[in-house]
C-alpha cells in the first residue's frame, strides 16, 4: 500500500490523489495553510485521511511558532479555524482538531514541550487510524462469503485513510483469510474516485475488480450479479443515519428493493453524537465546474446551472449493519453507539492513564 500522508523532516507529504491513477506524485507541505489548501482541493480526501491531515496541519503550524510566543492561543485558534473551514461534512476533521485542542490546553505554557506533544499526538492519530482500519477489517470480513461479488461506491481504501482502508479494508481482510472476493466499483461521478482510486487499489493487490458507471448498479442487482454492498462514511449520526459520497443513498434504496445486504464500514471517530439524525449532518456543495467538465474536458455549456452536493445521507433503516472496530451495529443504533463510545473512553483511560476529565471533555 502506498502511503497516503507522511511526516518527514518537519514537512507533510501527501500523494496527490487528483493525479491518480496515471501519476504517483507527492506534494510537500511546509505550513498549515498549505495543508488546508490540499484538503479543500481534494489532494487528500476520505474522512479518516482528512482527520490525519488536519492533525498534521496543526503540528506544522505549532512547529513554526516562536519558543517565546506570548499569545499562543491566538495563533492556535487561527490554525484550527483555517483547517476547520475546509470540508464541512467529514466529521473526522473536527474530531482530530478537538484531540489537538486537548493537547494544546495542557502544554500551551511551554512552547518547546507543546511542539513535541502536538507532533506526537498527530503521529498517534495517524498510527491509530491504520490499526483501527485493520480492526474494522477483522470485524467485518465475517459478513463476506467465499465467492461474493461486492459492490462499492467511491473510495474507502488506503487512500481515504492513513492506511488499509475501511470498506476496502474489510475486503482486504476477507482476501487475507482465504476468501475469493471480487469487486464491482461504481465510477463515482463527478470526481471519479471509484474509477480512478478504488480500481487502482484493487488492481495493485490483484483483487478482481470490474468498473461500472453509476447508473448501472440497479441493472446488475436485477441480474443477481451483486451479493453485498459495502461503503464507507464521512459522518454517522447518533441514530445510525450515514452520510457518504453522493449516490450512496440511491444504491441503498436499490439494495433494499433487491434484498441485498448493505453495510457501512467506518471507525467510531466518524460517529457524530452531536447529530441526532441525518437531517443534522451538513452536506458540502462543491464548484459546478466539477460537473461541467469531465477529466479536464468541458462537456456542457459553461453557463449551465449545476447543483453539486458532494454527499447524501442514507437512513439507518436501509443499512444492514455499521461495521466499526468494536463490532457491527445491526439494531438499536443509538444505544449501541453510546455503549461502544463509552467502552472506548474507558479503554483509553486504562491504557493512557490520563485523567478521566481529560478523556471525556
Amino acid at each position: 500500500m502506498i502511503p497516503t500522508i507522511e511526516w518527514k523532516n518537519g514537512r507533510v507529504f501527501m500523494i496527490d490523489q487528483r493525479k491518480l491513477p496515471f501519476d504517483e506524485v507527492y506534494i510537500e507541505h511546509s505550513g498549515y495553510k498549505d495543508v488546508a489548501d490540499s484538503i479543500k482541493k481534494m489532494v487528500i480526501r476520505g474522512a479518516p485521511a482528512i482527520g490525519v491531515a488536519a492533525a498534521m496541519g496543526v503540528a506544522l503550524g505549532i512547529s513554526r511558532m516562536e519558543d517565546d510566543e506570548k499569545k499562543p492561543g491566538t495563533i492556535f485558534n487561527e490554525i484550527v479555524r483555517v483547517l476547520g473551514e475546509t470540508r464541512p461534512t467529514a466529521v473526522n476533521l473536527f474530531w482530530a482538531l478537538e484531540e489537538m485542542k486537548k493537547v494544546f490546553n495542557i502544554f500551551q505554557k511551554d512552547i518547546r514541550i507543546l511542539k513535541q506533544k502536538i507532533l506526537e499526538k498527530a503521529l498517534e492519530i495517524k498510527n491509530n487510524d491504520e490499526k483501527t482500519n485493520r480492526d474494522i477489517g477483522r470485524v467485518g470480513e465475517v459478513v463476506l462469503n467465499n465467492g461474493d461479488t461486492i459492490l462499492t461506491h467511491c473510495n474507502a481504501g488506503s487512500l481515504a485513510t492513513a492506511g488499509y482502508g475501511t470498506a476496502l479494508g474489510v475486503i482486504r481482510s476477507a482476501k487475507s483469510s482465504g476468501k475469493n472476493i471480487s469487486v464491482v466499483a461504481g465510477e463515482t461521478r463527478p470526481f471519479l474516485q471509484g474509477a480512478r482510486l478504488t480500481v487502482w487499489e484493487m488492481q495493485k493487490e490483484n483483487i478482481p475488480v470490474t468498473l461500472i458507471t453509476d447508473n448501472m448498479a440497479g441493472y446488475l442487482m436485477s441480474k443477481g450479479s451483486v451479493d453485498l454492498v459495502l461503503v464507507g462514511a464521512d459522518r454517522i449520526a447518533l441514530n445510525g443515519d450515514a452520510a457518504n459520497k453522493i449516490g450512496t443513498y440511491s444504491i441503498a434504496v436499490l439494495s433494499k428493493f433487491h434484498n441485498i445486504p448493505f453495510y457501512v464500514a467506518a471507525p467510531l471517530s466518524t460517529i457524530d453524537i452531536g447529530s441526532a439524525s441525518g437531517n443534522d449532518i451538513p452536506i458540502e456543495e462543491r464548484d459546478g465546474n466539477e460537473v461541467r467538465n469531465f477529466h479536464g474536458a468541458q462537456i456542457t455549456p459553461s453557463n449551465t446551472k449545476v447543483y453539486n452536493p458532494t454527499f447524501d445521507t442514507t437512513p439507518f433503516e436501509l443499512i444492514t449493519g455499521i461495521i466499526t472496530e468494536k463490532g457491527i451495529i445491526r439494531t438499536d443504533p443509538e444505544k449501541k453507539i453510546k455503549n461502544m463510545l463509552k467502552k472506548n473512553i474507558l479503554t483509553n483511560f486504562r491504557n493512557k492513564k490520563n485523567s478521566i476529565d481529560e478523556i471525556i471533555k
